[in-house]
């Protein structure tokens, strides 16, 4: 019988956020299926910000390898993921499973505007970041279909919002289609909340439960026997932070720790869904996030209590292991060993392979080319290269790459993270658009070199004394991104003489 697959990724939630890898934060229900599963410590998302990581998730593949190169699209944003890519949710859907996506989709919407035109992320010249005056919703006409979403790339039921709790539009979408109109200015704004129009009765406090709700109902109307892929895409811990009444004060860490105990609570609200059906022994589930979480917000959380990436250096935003390298859970009684520790490095764009391999499914020709098969790992103990290179970018749209005990940083500071500079260096005047701030070029030629297996926290840069290997670095970057199309400078140089 082939398994039903549960992935679950949370968004802005750090390395050490659950209990499993050594929080305060209690999370029963994630740590049950890392005690009766795997949990892996190297896993890394290919983005250290929401859009490309999700695009990298649902694809296997890198997103600068399309349109989008730094930064993250905002609510009404154009569609991003091309109309014939093989996604997690074509790729079953086309095996014979009923799929649903429940959440944020953050992906990128083919919304139509008042003037019947529909932006297209992939014509030339597409601008796909927008200010707070092109995103505030004024010129969309918000009765139309929304085209090139979920429903569109492999999934049978959607129920979610367009981006993040912070953008507009502030309305659920149904498949392709607002819940309402959006039709007035948001009544309240919350903390980090852009400009734009809301529906009646509109909540953040209720928008993660409702998303819960729609999944679960929907696992609960699958036909028995029928296999399934739900993906949950809980909104929770990024900010606004506002975890309902039922969860506020759980954590006894503030609203952001309380929101960590929501994703939790939605993952339990699922597993009882699916025991329910009598099917927890045939259901893979994945448990992961997005990128690592932000620090710079005081109103976040005392980071001496809990530090939400653990002892990674580094935020959300950056190239340091703090910025993408993310928890990692991965659940199947009888397939998966209980108690199973990887260390090896992955990367979400190994989900996708991984999950066609456990259900039995051939991805197309040319389908999740930067990913590779993990079930062997799980299922079999079969061990994984320590030396599979996996490339990192920043919300600046830098570079770095991992590869065995080396990574190597080709950007100063964070990269254009939200460390160094400070996220205001990022947006030019409020605009949203991301500033290639700091340089990486034949000009600017400094950058980072680490030894992961003696300096696992990146303090020692070594870029100045191994010139060999950043070149040798450098080099097998070149050949992953293939052309500077990527946004990676192809003419810098290397190799520079010791500092005495």
């Amino acid at each position: 019988m082939r398994p039903n697959v549960v992935v679950v990724l949370a968004d802005d939630m750090g390395w050490g956020d659950l209990g499993c890898y050594g929080s305060a934060i209690p999370t029963p229900n994630i740590d049950r299926l890392a005690a009766g599963g795997a949990r892996l410590t190297d896993c890394h998302s290919a983005s250290a910000v929401c859009t490309p990581s999700r695009y990298a998730l649902m694809t296997g593949r890198y997103a600068w390898r399309g349109p989008l190169k730094n930064f993250v699209l905002m609510g009404h944003g154009p569609a991003l993921i091309e109309p014939d890519r093989a996604t997690m949710g074509s790729v079953l859907r086309g095996a014979g499973y009923t799929t649903g996506a429940f959440g944020k989709w953050h992906l990128g919407l083919g919304w139509r505007h008042r003037d019947g035109s529909v932006r297209d992320a992939f014509e030339p010249g597409a601008v796909l970041h927008d200010d707070i005056v092109t995103d505030f919703g004024h010129d969309i006409d918000y009765t139309a279909a929304v085209t090139g979403g979920p429903t569109e790339l492999g999934f049978d039921r959607f129920f979610g919002i367009a981006g993040s709790l912070d953008m507009p539009p502030y309305a659920f979408i149904s498949d392709d289609r607002t819940v309402g109109v959006p039709e007035r200015e948001k009544e309240v704004y919350l903390t980090e909340q852009r400009p734009g129009l809301q529906v009646d009765g509109w909540r953040e406090d209720e928008a993660d439960v409702r998303f819960v709700g729609e999944a679960v109902d929907w696992l609960r109307g699958i036909e028995p026997g029928t296999p399934y892929l739900c993906y949950l895409a809980p909104s929770a811990p990024h900010r606004p932070c506002v975890p309902p009444d039922f969860i506020r004060g759980r954590s006894g860490l503030g609203d952001r720790a309380d929101a960590v105990c929501l994703v939790d609570w939605a993952v339990g609200e699922v597993l009882q869904a699916i025991a329910e059906r009598g099917e927890t022994e045939n259901t893979l589930v994945v448990v992961t996030s997005d990128n690592g979480a932000p620090m710079i917000f005081e109103d976040d959380g005392d980071m001496s209590q809990h530090r939400p990436n653990g002892d990674w250096r580094g935020q959300k935003g950056d190239l340091w292991d703090g910025g993408h390298r993310e928890p990692f859970i991965a659940f199947w009684p009888g397939q998966i060993p209980a108690g199973s520790l990887l260390e090896a490095p992955i990367c979400l764009t190994d989900v996708l392979p991984t999950v066609a391999a456990a259900t039995g499914t051939a991805l197309p020709d040319g389908a999740a080319e930067d990913g590779q098969d993990l079930l062997g790992a799980l299922t079999r103990g079969e061990s994984l290269s320590a030396d599979r290179p996996v490339v990192h970018h920043s919300l600046g749209g830098r570079f770095a790459i991992r590869s065995g005990r080396w990574k190597a940083i080709f950007a100063p500071g964070s990269g254009g993270g939200f460390s160094e500079p400070s996220i205001s260096a990022l947006f030019s005047a409020g605009s949203g658009k991301a500033h290639a701030n700091p340089a990486w070029d034949a000009d600017h030629p400094d950058g980072q070199l680490y030894d992961l297996s003696t300096d696992p926290t990146e303090s020692t840069n070594l870029w100045s004394t191994e010139p060999e290997t950043v070149a040798a670095l450098y080099s097998q970057l070149q050949s992953i991104c293939q052309s500077e199309s990527s946004g990676l400078p192809f003419d810098v140089p290397t190799h520079r003489s010791p500092v005495p």
